[in-house]
């Protein structure tokens, strides 16, 4: 700041990066500055949010000060620059119209649920907007969803066509209003309506019909969660045979009837975000036993929006609420389309005039370490930008081949798309290429080159190859260690442990149990998991039993394991050796009986975790040097010899346990991040994360993007050198 009297007359710019548009932020701004008697202007640019106020110096320091202490809940804000300048004289404080003319790299703001405010309106008979299901305020709403182009302006979203009536507009455009600029805002006058009732659509659910719901992301399919054949029907429907189906609580009250729920597990819950929160189940319910009947879990999440407020009001029980597509096909958003890819599934259709741009399933969180972590990331969090420590070149990075997400390098910061999902079908691979397009668009982003994984044979590494830029290939497992690292703002040396259940690796292998020292952007592998052969190859990834055969045919002589693999191990044909931890649980929770087979990704691991229930020990298996030879060894013993699965369970973590702490002890670095789908665990990833802060190292684990192939383009990104 230039030396001046405090009571000479200054101006202060102040420029925010972020997202800080679709907030209320220019409102707040307005009225904060009348308020303080300042004058000037603040208006929404492509870069952010700009404001200039005059006043003497003490004034806008307290200005700026309080700006950051009472911004809009919603708002995150990445980066802040200030300017002090000499005045201009402006005579009063104004709301310019939005600036366009600069490069894009304001984050686009998430979905955010229906604010407490918007809540009681719905419910309250005296106002004009009682029982309207498109209710919404600069708090809460659609935006990442009906956006078509930044600034976040009406004309640049799905509500253009839908024009204001006065007392909207009379709301719209007062600065001390609360829908002031609320770009979604409507009314039953002139906004989006329904085609159907939620009344109709509650009878049916009461009939245990299936009703495919347009949501704010894209469809879902609706059915109640008490009646056994509804949710089997569902599953035949749907063709998911046992993979978990989320759950649509009425109220927190309820949920708790049916879930024990620690504290942060509420605010996840209750949060803007409201993503699907996972807990564990109360015994004795009325949940049908086969919504979540493979996992120790219930995937829980509160009403997010005013139509599924009110038709939760109207239920008042605990119904599904699933994607509403096939298995590995992406979620239909177009009301033509869901009536055609849905009219197999759907008993009725509960639908909506508000057009969806992209679709955006639910997130879903899971808490570990006494915070909630990302283990999808979509509605609520997308596409928040990440910002890294340092610039990261311009490039398009295409994720993996599983719970695909792609990503841009802007600036500081990297913008990574909502949850794509497995690229196995067609529909899922046209989805892949119109996020890629969206993201572009959305930022004016030409990339430079593409960044893939080295697999040669993943549908993203081939539209990598085909997209006539110049490709640069990351290794998978490298990736993940980055992304964690990156989001925490890690810089090296540190040790990465990146565990999961396959990943090609730079012999050609498939690894997935791997140290990294990691320094300058250089990674050495240090230590990795005893190698193993997967008979069978890509088939023994579901059928876990056959990781268990392999292992024990090398641990015990050529007569252990399973006879139909025998003949393979023994001449070592369609064997693939792996170094994956992923598959070495597999392989325990087939000797222990738990799980001979994975229904649906990282099943076997999910279900030998949930084994350990309250059990606490400290005995393990042997694993030094990642050598599993005495660990199936002892297992094998164990299972014969009658020791209970929970200790059995609990000893083999803690050998995992044990082994990272060997590596971390002997590598000498202090930072440990640990990444990859095996610390989706939560006794895992704690125990490790206690046992090494015992020994004075630093852990750091994954905050905002998941620890499994959802955030590796992140990685790849940062790790991309051009």
């Amino acid at each position: 700041m230039p030396v001046a009297s405090q009571t000479a007359r200054q101006r202060l710019r102040i420029t925010l990066r972020g997202a800080v548009q679709g907030v209320g932020f220019r409102p707040f701004v307005y009225r904060l500055a009348t308020e303080m008697s300042l004058n000037g202007w603040v208006l929404n640019s492509s870069v952010g949010l700009i404001v200039e106020v005059e006043g003497a110096a003490e004034q806008l320091r307290t200005f700026e000060d309080r700006l950051e202490r009472e911004r809009p809940k919603a708002s995150v804000v990445t980066a802040r620059e200030t300017e002090w300048l000499a005045p201009e004289g402006f005579t009063k404080f104004e709301i310019h119209h939005s600036e366009t003319d600069s490069a894009k790299s304001v984050n686009v703001l998430p979905d955010l649920a229906t604010c407490d405010d918007c809540r009681n309106e719905l419910f309250d008979p005296a106002n004009r907007r009682f029982q309207y299901p498109f209710t919404n305020c600069t708090n809460c709403g659609p935006r990442y969803t009906i956006v078509v182009d930044i600034p976040y302006d009406r004309p640049n979203t799905t509500m253009r066509d839908f024009v204001l009536c006065p007392a909207c507009r009379e709301e719209y455009e007062n600065p001390a209003n609360r829908r002031f600029h609320a770009q979604p805002n409507a009314c039953p006058v002139c906004g989006p309506k329904l085609d159907g009732t939620i009344a109709e659509t509650a009878d049916a659910l009461r009939r245990c019909e299936i009703v495919a719901l347009k949501g704010i992301g894209g469809f879902q399919l609706v059915v109640d969660a008490r009646q056994p054949a509804a949710v089997a029907r569902l599953r035949q429907r749907k063709h998911r045979e046992e993979k978990p189906f989320a759950l649509m609580m009425p109220s927190l009250e309820i949920a708790r009837e049916y879930c024990e729920i620690a504290t942060a597990e509420v605010e996840a819950l209750e949060s803007q975000a409201a993503p699907i929160v996972l807990l564990k189940p109360k015994p004795g319910t009325d949940i049908a036993w086969n919504v979540a009947h493979c996992s120790p879990y219930l995937g829980v999440m509160l009403p997010y929006s005013p139509l599924h407020h009110l038709l939760m009001r109207e239920c008042n029980f605990p119904l599904i609420a699933t994607s509403g597509n096939r298995s590995d096909e992406p979620i239909a958003i177009g009301n033509e389309e869901a009536v055609t890819r849905l009219k197999d599934i759907a008993d009725r259709f509960l639908v909506h005039n508000r057009p969806i741009v992209r679709a955006c399933d639910d997130s879903v969180v899971r808490l570990t370490r006494g915070r909630a972590g990302i283990l999808r990331r979509a509605r609520g969090y997308a596409p928040l930008g990440i910002r890294v420590a340092r610039a990261v070149p311009p490039v398009l990075a295409v994720g993996g081949h599983l719970k695909n997400t792609v990503a841009i390098g802007v600036g500081q910061d990297v913008f990574l798309s909502q949850h794509i999902g497995d690229l196995e079908t067609v529909e899922a691979r046209l989805a892949f290429e119109r996020a890629i397009a969206d993201l572009c668009r959305l930022y004016s982003f030409k990339p430079e080159a593409v960044v893939c994984d080295l697999h040669p044979d993943y549908a993203s590494t081939h539209w990598a190859e085909k997209s006539g830029l110049p490709v640069i290939r990351v290794q998978h497992h490298q990736a993940h260690v980055a992304a964690c690292a990156a989001e925490n703002n890690v810089e090296g040396p540190y040790l990465g442990v990146s565990w999961d259940g396959t990943g090609y690796g730079l012999d050609g292998a498939i690894w997935g149990g791997e140290f990294f020292r990691v320094e300058d952007n250089h990674y050495e592998r240090i230590a990795h998991l005893r190698p193993f052969g997967l008979p069978g190859g890509d088939v023994a990834v579901r059928e876990g039993w056959r990781s268990a055969a392999s292992l024990l045919f090398e641990v015990m002589g050529p007569e252990a394991g399973d006879a139909r693999v025998r003949p393979m191990l023994a001449r070592k044909i369609n064997v693939v050796p792996t170094t994956s931890v992923g598959r070495l649980f597999d392989a325990v929770a087939s000797i222990t009986g738990v799980a001979q087979q994975n229904r649906f990704e990282g099943q076997a691991a999910m279900l030998l975790e949930n084994e350990i229930g309250a059990l606490r020990t400290e005995e393990a298996y042997p694993l030094a040097g990642g050598d599993w030879g005495a660990l199936i060894s002892a297992v094998a013993h164990d299972k014969q010899a009658g020791v209970p699965v929970s200790v059995v369970a609990a000893r083999f973590h803690n050998a995992l346990v044990n082994w990272i702490l060997e590596v971390a002890e002997q590598a000498g670095l202090k930072q440990i991040v640990l990444s990859g789908g095996v610390f989706q665990n939560r006794y895992l990833t704690e125990h490790a994360a206690a046992a090494l802060e015992r020994r004075g190292f630093t852990v750091i684990t994954h905050r905002q993007v998941p620890p499994n192939d959802g955030g590796i383009a992140l990685g790849q990104v940062v790790i991309a050198e051009m």
